[in-house]
C-alpha cells in the first residue's frame, strides 16, 4: 500500500511547502538490495576496553567497513557503535556518550546507531547496575532524536556471552544493515555463545528447509521469498481457499505448497509428513499464520474470541508439540512465531487478538529450553503498523494518524518485518533465545 503523503513530503515544491508549514517528513527508508555493502561510509566505533577494539577490528578486517576510533571533524558516518559492556559506573558514560553526541547532526540519511552493553543483574553492585540499566533508557532516547530514517537499537550481552559470540556479531550486523529498517528503539538480548556464523551473509540459511504458515499473501507471502532469496527451501502453507495464490508463491520461491488449516488436530503431523517427504528435513518454522476479530470485550461473541485464539495461539501450540515429539525437529531447529505489538501494550477492541498475541511471547518464553538440547531456539517477532491489506481497510485518517505516531512516522512494509524472521531463524541467532524483537518504528501501534 502506497503512502501518499510520505511521497509528497519528499518531492518538489510540497516537500518545501512541508517544511515551512512545520509538517512531518518522514524519510523513505532504504531497504536491502542484495550485494549492497553493509555501510555506505565510515564507521564511528566509541567505548574504552579490549571489547571496543574487538569491536572495530571484526568490522574493518572482517566486513571492510572504515572504521574510525575518534571522531573526525568533517566526518560524515553511516553509523556510530557505542561499545559499554566495560562501564562500572553512570560517570563512565559520559566521555563516549557525548562523543557520539558531536557526531550526530551529521549523521548520514538512514545511518545506525547500536549499542552493546551488558545485563544489569539482580546481584550486581548498585552502581554498576545502574551504568548498565542506564544504556536502556540512553538508547530509547536516542532512538527517538534520531532523523532521515536513521535507527537506534542495542545488544545486551547476559553474563558469560563475549562480545565476539556469534549472535553478538550477527545482532550487530543485521542492526547495522538495511535489513533493520523499521526496526528501532530495540534492545536485544544475546543470552548464550551458541550460534554459528555463515559463510556467506547473502544466504545464510542455505541447505535449510522452512515451513512458513498463512504464506500466500501479505507477510507471510513476504517471509516466504525473505527466506528463499536466503537459501532456504520453503514449504508455504495456507488454507486450501487461497490455493491458487499459494501455488503462485510456492512456485515463484521454488518451494512447494501444502494446503492445510493450521487450527486441524492433525496440522503439525502433516507439516512434518509433507516436509521430510518433499524435502528430507524441517529445519525452520515460522508461525504467520492469524486473523482478527474485532470487538469490544462488552460486545465480543464465544465465535470471535474462540475463533482468534484457535488460528493465533493454539494452533502454534499443537504443531510444535507434534515437533518436538517427532525425534525430526533436531537440526539446530528454529521457531519464530508472529506475535504484536498489540499482545504488548494492548489495543482497544482487541482483548481476543492481544490475549493470543501475549499468548505467544509466553509461549516461546517457554518453548525455547525444550529445544536448547537440539542447539534450536524460539523467538518471536511483534510488528507494529505494517502497510497490508489488513491495514488498507483501517479508515484513512486512523490510518494517517497511525503511521506517523512512530519515530519513523510512517507505517513498516512485510519485508521489513520477513528480514528480522530471516534473522532469528539463522544460525547467526543461535544465542537468542525466547526473545521478542518489535518491527514497529519504536512505537506500540498497530497489528
Amino acid at each position: 500500500m502506497t503512502d501518499t503523503y510520505l511521497n509528497l513530503v519528499n518531492s518538489g515544491v510540497t516537500a518545501k511547502l512541508a517544511k515551512q508549514l512545520g509538517l512531518p517528513r518522514p524519510a523513505p527508508l532504504r531497504r536491502y538490495r542484495p550485494g549492497q555493502p553493509l555501510l555506505d561510509g565510515p564507521a564511528l566505533v566509541l567505548g574504552p576496553g579490549k571489547d571496543a577494539d574487538a569491536v572495530a577490528s571484526l568490522l574493518s578486517s572482517g566486513w571492510d567497513v572504515d572504521v574510525h576510533r575518534h571522531a573526525a571533524p568533517d566526518a560524515r558516518y553511516a553509523a556510530v557503535v557505542l561499545v559499554l559492556t566495560e562501564v562500572t559506573h553512570p560517570t563512565d558514560l559520559s566521555a563516549p556518550v557525548l562523543a557520539a553526541a558531536a557526531t550526530l547532526r551529521g549523521l548520514a540519511r538512514g545511518g545506525r546507531v547500536v549499542t552493546v552493553s551488558r545485563t544489569a543483574a539482580d546481584d550486581d553492585a548498585p552502581a554498576l547496575a545502574a551504568a548498565r540499566q542506564g544504556v536502556d533508557g540512553l538508547l530509547r532516547s536516542l532512538a527517538k532524536e534520531l532523523r532521515g530514517g536513521a535507527t537506534g537499537n542495542g545488544i545486551v550481552l547476559d553474563a558469560g556471552v563475549d562480545v565476539d559470540a556469534p549472535s553478538v556479531v550477527g545482532a550487530l550486523r543485521f542492526f547495522l544493515s538495511t535489513r533493520s529498517a523499521f526496526v528501532d528503539g530495540q534492545l536485544l538480548t544475546v543470552s548464550s555463545g551458541a550460534g554459528a556464523l555463515p559463510d556467506d551473509w547473502e544466504h545464510p540459511l542455505a541447505g535449510r528447509v522452512a515451513v512458513v504458515t498463512g504464506a500466500a499473501r501479505g507477510i507471510g507471502e513476504a517471509i516466504a521469498s525473505t527466506l528463499a532469496r536466503d537459501g532456504a527451501t520453503v514449504v508455504c502453507v495456507d488454507v486450501p481457499s487461497a490455493g491458487e495464490q499459494l501455488a503462485t508463491v510456492a512456485n515463484r520461491v521454488r518451494g512447494t505448497a501444502l494446503q492445510l488449516d493450521v487450527t486441524t488436530d492433525d496440522a503439525g503431523a502433516r507439516i512434518l509428513e509433507h516436509a521430510l517427504a518433499r524435502h528430507g528435513r524441517i529445519d525452520v518454522v515460522v508461525h504467520n499464520a492469524g486473523i482478527t476479530r474485532d470487538k469490544l470485550l462488552a460486545n465480543m461473541t464465544p465465535e470471535k474470541w474462540d475463533s482468534v485464539l484457535a488460528v493465533n495461539i493454539a494452533a502454534q501450540l499443537r504443531i510444535n508439540e507434534a515437533l518436538l515429539e517427532s525425534g525430526d525437529f533436531v537440526h539446530q531447529p528454529r521457531i519464530v512465531s508472529l506475535a504484536s505489538t498489540s499482545g504488548i501494550a494492548g489495543n482497544r477492541g482487541q482483548t481476543n487478538y492481544a490475549a493470543s498475541k501475549g499468548g505467544v511471547i509466553g509461549m516461546v518464553r517457554a518453548t525455547a529450553p525444550l529445544l536448547a538440547a537440539f542447539g534450536g531456539t524460539a523467538n518471536a517477532v511483534a510488528p507494529g503498523f505494517i502497510e497490508t491489506e489488513m491495514t488498507a481497510r483501517i479508515p484513512a485518517l486512523t490510518r494517517q494518524v497511525a503511521r506517523r505516531l512512530n519515530s519513523l512516522q510512517q507505517g513498516g512494509q512485510p519485508v521489513d518485518v520477513a528480514e528480522t524472521v530471516a534473522f532469528l531463524a539463522s544460525p547467526a541467532a543461535g544465542g537468542v533465545v525466547g526473545r521478542v524483537l518489535r518491527v514497529c518504528g519504536q512505537n506500540m501501534v498497530g497489528q
